[in-house]
């Protein structure tokens, strides 16, 4: 454990990408099994300790620790398991720490996972009162899997790929077939064993992503096909050993929240494409994200929000079909097959992206700044020879995204930040200004801003604190923020009835009286 606990510190203080790369790839050669592929598994978020929950440290931390004491210094921390780490009393028995080699990560997470919710909080006081203070960190950061410490799932399949000499894109191939602790990985990794055999596995693919275009950017139209970039979520559909799966982009399995989608695709081969759900008000076409986001993120989904809500996939692509895979193909080739391949789905859930028909950028420009209120983001421009390469490579796909839309908003409420940003108020709910004067929140952004300009806002937030909720400041209705943000709709869940998509602080407006700032008509007349 003390040497997990180690990598976590490390890669908290950490900023470069290749450092934090050798940390995890040192990690993972020196660490034997099962230990590794358990944190590992950590890292990548997928450990989960269902019995351990942030209220259950909290319990804890309410019993050993002063209620006050424990309530500011987490208000200053701004994180509850750096809080208890330092806070936690030394037993009293004088037992030794078992944080010194004799007990491995590996064994910590099988004894909470094996616990039940009774038995969890004294499994894991137990083990705090035999942790040093970075022990602790890394305990309780493992067991409620909030991490935070600027290592993406990505980046650590990258220094695993990296240690041991195979290619990323390979690991993300056999990734979703496997669990902790990945003993076949390893095994792989250190030539002991042949790849693990997905081809009868509905695993996850790595998408081709796309490079933004810029304004001056200047290409040879004729060699690329334009489409439109829908507002959904971009998706993988599997089948494969007569199991169908639903991946986001990030490889997270979302198939629990679309049943009907999954039930709907019955081909063996693998899709790429747009979810996104049927709007009334636009006619049965595709509706705004707002709706769609009415079903992202549940676990079960009823019969009447099916119906509320029903969703659909645009497809883009055909990466395999059956078990031919098309992604050395070009894209011309895949999309020949793409339209044969749709005729066996059903439409009402599946259709296909049309191209968009066009003879100059400028003509294009035109079409994607019309298409604001038509459900898009903007354009696709795809190489018509390229293959299906995972990652961004140059030239090959490009993003055309619409110009942002923009806001005078006022800031109305702070909150600290987490992982590195946890010593500033760099999470900021902003508002606009109702016909009565009345400021009511239409947005939070905790991006946008350099390092320089957090420090000003963190400095504007203490000292100009009005009212203080828990960790969350409310501050003097004076400093407008400039607001980014790629679209806005109706929404019934907020009060000012709206909400953003995409908000970013875009700049920080002190030329600008708060008066001044936009109204709710303003940005309601934008809603789509």
């Amino acid at each position: 454990m003390r040497a997990f606990s180690q990598l976590l510190d490390d890669l908290t203080y950490t900023r470069s990408r290749n450092a934090k790369l050798k940390l995890i790839g040192d990690f993972l050669k020196a660490t034997p099994d099962p230990d590794r592929g358990i944190a590992l598994g950590v890292l990548t978020g997928e450990v989960d300790i269902p019995a351990v929950k942030p209220a259950t440290i909290r319990a804890l931390a309410e019993e050993r620790i002063d209620p006050v004491l424990f309530k500011m210094s987490r208000d200053y921390v701004g994180d509850t398991a750096e809080t208890v780490s330092l806070l936690w009393p030394t037993a009293a028995d004088d037992r030794p720490e078992i944080d010194d080699g004799t007990i491995g990560i590996a064994e910590i997470v099988e004894r909470l996972s094996a616990a039940s919710r009774s038995d969890a909080p004294a499994i894991l006081a137990d083990l705090l009162d035999h942790l040093d203070a970075s022990g602790r960190y890394a305990l309780l950061k493992t067991a409620t899997g909030a991490l935070r410490i600027g290592v993406s799932a990505r980046l650590a399949k990258q220094a695993l790929a990296d240690a041991f000499g195979i290619d990323v894109e390979a690991v993300e191939e056999v990734w979703h077939a496997l669990a902790p602790p990945y003993e076949e990985l390893f095994a792989w990794g250190e030539g002991r064993a042949e790849p693990p055999d997905v081809a009868e596995m509905p695993v996850f693919r790595p998408f081709m992503l796309a490079h933004p275009l810029e304004d001056d950017q200047k290409i040879d139209l004729s060699d690329y096909v334009a489409e439109w970039k829908w507002d959904g979520i971009r998706v993988q559909l599997v089948r494969a050993g007569g199991e169908t799966r639903l991946y986001s982009r990030t490889g997270d399995d979302i198939g629990a929240s679309f049943p009907d989608v999954l039930a709907a695709y019955d081909q063996d081969g693998v899709v790429d494409g747009e979810l996104l759900v049927r709007g009334e008000a636009q006619g049965g076409e595709a509706g705004s994200f707002n709706a769609l986001q009415q079903r992202l993120g549940r676990k079960t989904v009823s019969k009447k929000m099916q119906a509320d809500y029903p969703a659909f996939v645009r497809l883009y692509d055909l990466l395999i079909d059956g078990k031919e895979d098309l992604r050395g193909l070009s894209w011309s080739q895949r999309r020949a097959r793409l339209e044969a391949f749709i005729e066996y789905l059903p439409e009402d859930r599946f259709d296909l992206s049309s191209i968009v028909e066009a003879d100059s950028l400028d003509a294009l420009d035109a079409l994607r700044e019309e298409a604001r209120d038509t459900g898009v983001e903007g354009l696709m421009l795809k190489r018509r020879d390229s293959r299906y390469v995972a990652g961004r490579r140059v030239g090959l796909w490009y993003k055309w995204k619409r110009d942002p839309l923009n806001a005078d908003c006022v800031m109305m409420y702070a909150q600290r930040g987490s992982g590195k940003r946890s010593s500033y108020f760099s999470d900021y709910t902003f508002g606009c200004w109702t016909e009565e004067g009345e400021l009511l929140p239409v947005g939070k952004a905790y991006f946008g801003f350099t390092d320089e300009e957090l420090k000003k806002l963190d400095r504007f937030v203490r000292q100009n604190t009005i009212a203080r909720f828990g960790p969350v400041r409310e501050v003097e209705k004076s400093l407008v923020l400039e607001v980014a943000f790629d679209s806005i709709h109706a929404s019934s869940r907020h009060k000012s009835g709206l909400a953003m998509r995409f908000p970013r602080i875009s700049r920080i407006r002190d030329d600008k009286p708060a008066e001044e700032a936009d109204r709710i008509e303003t940005l309601r007349a934008m809603a789509t």
